[in-house]
């Protein structure tokens, strides 16, 4: 499951070309059935556009692109290629126009739908994205210190601790490499306790 990079919540941005207006929104998806809710919701943001052209790309490889009734590959194209090129996935753009009254031409479609995107994209926070188990462990107070220590030096989130009769310490770390320090903690606690390890899952790192 390798990492990759997305970007946070949503961002805008608007460009004008020739009294024409591109309204660029970029949004974190990682599903098509999202990325089909936010399409939905530019839409019904803006019924009175001319045009809502989209592209997105998913993690698992998934993509899709509408022209939205412009001319081909001036719309639709253009902005898939800007998520590519910007090495996003997990990542739909809706770029709404409004039309002007004059005509572009096929130059001037693809430069303002480039510009609408690649600006949203810009504006957008980015987000590493890493395959990451949960894990829990309980440990009697005197080895708390000690435990907390050894979570906090490895490559670890470490949220904050629980304590009732013992403390139980929750942290995040990348899938594949929680093996050592497990076993660490097993024996530190000789054998008393094992941490548990949740599913590997995709999550901002």
């Amino acid at each position: 499951m390798p990492d990759y990079q997305t970007i946070r919540g949503v961002a805008r941005f608007e460009y004008e070309e020739k009294r024409s207006r591109f309204i660029g929104a970029a949004s974190f998806v990682d599903t098509e059935e999202a990325a089909q809710a936010f399409l939905e919701s530019v839409r019904a943001a803006n019924r009175t556009a001319r045009h809502n052209v989209y592209a997105y790309v998913l993690h698992n490889g998934r993509m899709r692109y509408s022209d939205d009734g412009e001319p081909a590959k001036t719309a639709g194209t253009p902005v898939l290629e800007c998520i590519q090129h910007a090495g996003l996935s997990d990542v739909i753009v809706v770029v709404t126009r409004y039309f002007g009254g004059i005509l572009l031409g096929t130059g001037g479609l693809v430069r303002a739908y480039t510009a609408a995107a690649s600006g949203a994209l810009q504006a957008a926070e980015p987000v590493s994205m890493r395959s990451v188990v949960d894990c829990t462990l309980r440990v009697p107070y005197p080895l708390f210190e000690t435990a907390k220590r050894m979570i906090e030096q490895a490559d670890t989130r470490l949220e904050e601790p629980v304590f009732d009769d013992a403390v139980t310490l929750c942290w995040r770390m990348p899938a594949g490499e929680e093996g050592p320090l497990c076993e660490a903690l097993c024996e530190l606690t000789r054998g008393t306790a094992r941490p548990v390890v949740g599913q590997a899952r995709y999550a901002a790192y």
